[in-house]
């Protein structure tokens, strides 16, 4: 990187730089644009979608019975005799720095100089308050139908426009709504199968400061706003056998295409007259999921659960723009896996405890990590417990605590990639002490 710095030799950077043919616009908006942002899982999903499991640190959800499993197994209301509902409020705290180390910028025909800025960013993930609900009933002896509404994918992430990473990241911001109608039927005594559609709604706002030729000016800025609704599925399966309870789900991934638009704005001297509005449409895929687990009640009061998961985050591999920019943005983030074990105790008709760990590991290549994306492998250690009010009102509550990796924040990028004023950003920086707390209250209901 640093011969790379001194002597500019553009071909050493042809696997990170997007190399266009379109024109000064598209160069600008490629170059430092688009890239998701960390959240409280692997990469940028949230699986904090029911208090029950998250006292457990999601270990038991695929082969647990109940509406507050559906966003795991569309099979887990198989056999539901009345009406079930769940509701949970879940409280995301995280923790971080995000500092400079040694980043530098290279402007046309000047040595590389440091990229100036503030140099640490403390918490750059907001806080945030994540809610989901789910509803089954069973309509016959062997069928059961249900509704999961939940947020998989939503977080906000800030840094000052006067940041150290503000060439690479600014306001990032994912929101999206996954509605799940979902059928389950009971084949055989213990044996269900599930199958749901998940139409997802999702809307984004990414924007990043872009460098004027000269250090004197001012910087300019960009920003991509979009939204859409789009459309996957779900299928699992559940076997109940006296004390044991085996369970197995896949998620499909589902491909967002967000319409909207793109602002260059603040641009000066020769770059002027590249302020523009364009519409546009950006598309990227979310991961699917292959959720395996079982459950084993070792005494009439003790349920020992496990779980084992693989994400298909390669699906992630690149954010495409559409016209009329017609271009790809490598985001190369590679298949994970998520570990849980946890147990259920009873310690009185009216009292539950719970608790679990998790290994999650992260998506995101340790050679490629991003100020939007500074996510690392991390642990999860869960408690929580239930109060029975009577035999249909239950009351839920978990806390979790998530300690991540420090990492290395490296991934280079370039203003105005591919043309005679290409900028590149020499990114060096870390991210340090990330940690998150979670507070989750939630209530079920059967009727």
């Amino acid at each position: 990187m640093k011969a790379f710095a001194t002597r500019w030799q553009a071909p050493a950077y042809g696997k990170r730089m997007l190399w266009l043919a379109g024109g000064l616009p598209g160069a600008i908006i490629a170059g430092t644009m688009l890239s998701a942002a960390p959240a409280m899982a692997g990469g940028f999903y949230l699986q904090d979608q029911s208090t029950k499991a998250s006292g457990r640190a999601f270990s038991g959800e695929v082969a647990d019975q109940g509406a507050e499993s559906l966003w795991w197994n569309p099979a887990s209301i198989g056999g539901l005799e009345g009406g079930s509902a769940a509701i949970s409020v879940t409280a995301i705290l995280p923790r971080a720095d995000v500092s400079n180390v040694n980043t530098l910028i290279v402007r046309p025909g000047q040595a590389p100089a440091p990229v100036g800025g503030d140099q640490t960013t403390h918490n750059p993930i907001n806080n945030g308050v994540l809610p989901s609900g789910s509803i089954a009933h069973g309509i016959g002896s062997h069928l059961s139908l249900g509704l999961a509404i939940t947020a998989p994918y939503n977080f906000t992430t800030e840094y000052s426009p006067t940041s150290w990473a503000r060439y690479t990241a600014m306001t990032t911001r994912l929101r999206t709504i996954d509605i799940q109608p979902s059928i389950a039927a009971e084949l055989a005594p213990g044996f269900s199968v599930g199958a749901a559609v998940n139409v997802e709604r999702a809307t984004a706002y990414l924007s990043n400061a872009l460098p004027n030729l000269s250090p004197l000016l001012p910087d300019g800025s960009q920003a991509l706003k979009g939204s859409g609704w789009d459309v996957g599925f779900s299928l699992g399966a559940q076997f109940h056998r006296g004390p044991i309870s085996l369970g197995a789900s896949y998620k499909s991934a589902i491909t967002h295409t967000l319409n909207g638009s793109v602002t260059v704005a603040g641009l000066l001297g020769p770059l002027a007259g590249q302020n523009t509005t364009l519409n546009t449409s950006a598309q990227f895929t979310t991961p699917w999921q292959v959720n395996m687990g079982a459950r084993y009640k070792i005494t009439p009061g003790l349920t020992l659960n496990g779980s084992v998961t693989r994400y298909g985050w390669n699906n992630f591999k690149n954010i495409y723009l559409g016209a009329p920019l017609n271009t790809a943005m490598p985001e190369n983030y590679r298949n994970t896996w998520s570990y849980a074990a946890g147990f259920d105790a009873d310690l009185s008709p009216t009292w539950t405890i719970r608790g679990g760990v998790q290994r999650d590991l992260t998506p995101v290549r340790g050679d490629q990590r991003d100020a939007r994306v500074p996510d690392s492998n991390r642990w999860n250690f869960a408690a929580g417990a239930t109060h029975n009010f009577g035999k249909s009102f239950k009351i839920d509550a978990a806390f979790n605590y998530l300690t991540l990796d420090n990492g290395a924040v490296n991934r280079t990028t370039a203003a105005y990639a591919g043309t005679v004023v290409q900028t590149p950003i020499l990114v060096n920086g870390a991210v340090t002490s990330p940690h998150v707390f979670i507070l989750s209250l939630g209530g079920r209901v059967s009727f």
